[in-house]
């Protein structure tokens, strides 16, 4: 999967838009104003409030958020928990946008939005407190390399926070998904597998929760109001998306796991 699948024209304008309509001001947004649009993971804000009392970020920490997307969790971080995050982006117009709602919030003194690949990760080695990422690696095959780069980036004794869709014990997985329209581009792997791709690189796993229950979606997308980021980025794509997804996870075809693990 290319960044040309998540690509869009006007998605600042589109999420003030459909904010402004959900009665907001968009000339006074708060952190939570604004997550139901910029938080576009499973669970939304509540998983990644979640995720960041697993990690025990604490102010002052130097976080790398890969895959990132709008910057939601990063901004999260950097106004709830003090850290200083840089965000990488594969996807542009995320990268701009990202950047454009965070310097509206007041916080691009804290949070740095980047164009980069998650497989080519163009930062000084060891220079990270922590690594964050949420259902950023779904599109990518060499998890190994992957979690080898997470690990080159974080100073010994370092952490990363993962949450990621991984394959359940029934397969196939059924499309589409919001990361995938087929089989092609995507690349889920057991939670027993992902663990010891993680342990190989060089972490020590010190959490490891099945959080399906808590991240999964509706059941339909009727139910998914217009200022939330899933229907702002997919449109009517989203119908069919929301609808395999929920026989996905009834059927423990994909399950979703929150993790903390330490660098060694």
């Amino acid at each position: 999967m290319t960044a040309g699948y998540w690509e869009r024209e006007g998605l600042e304008s589109a999420i003030l838009g459909a904010l402004a309509g959900a009665g907001r001001d968009v000339d006074a947004l708060t952190i939570d104003d604004l997550a139901p649009a910029d938080h576009f993971h499973g669970g939304g804000k509540a998983a990644t409030d979640r995720l960041a009392r697993l990690a025990g970020i604490r102010p002052g920490m130097r976080v790398l958020d890969v895959g990132g997307g709008l910057g939601g969790p990063a901004r999260t971080l950097a106004a709830t928990c003090g850290a200083h995050v840089t965000v990488v982006d594969v996807t542009e117009s995320f990268v701009r946008t990202g950047a454009a709602l965070t310097a509206r919030l007041g916080l691009a003194d804290r949070v740095e939005h980047r164009v980069g690949d998650a497989l080519e990760l163009d930062v000084p080695a060891a220079s990270f407190d922590l690594v964050w990422t949420q259902n950023s690696g779904m599109n990518i095959a060499d998890k190994e390399r992957l979690y080898r780069g997470f690990a080159r980036a974080l100073r010994p004794g370092g952490v990363l926070a993962t949450q990621e869709p991984m394959a359940g014990p029934v397969q196939p997985v059924i499309f589409p998904v919001m990361w995938a329209r087929d089989a092609s581009s995507s690349f889920l792997r057991t939670p027993a597998a992902m663990r010891a791709v993680m342990e190989a690189a060089g972490f020590r796993v010190r959490a490891w929760d099945d959080v399906t229950a808590e991240t999964a979606g509706p059941g339909t997308a009727d139910a998914i109001p217009p200022y939330f980021a899933p229907r702002i980025i997919m449109g009517d794509a989203l119908d069919p998306i929301v609808r395999a997804g929920h026989r996905n996870r009834e059927e423990a075809r994909i399950v979703s796991i929150q993790a903390i693990l330490d660098r060694l």
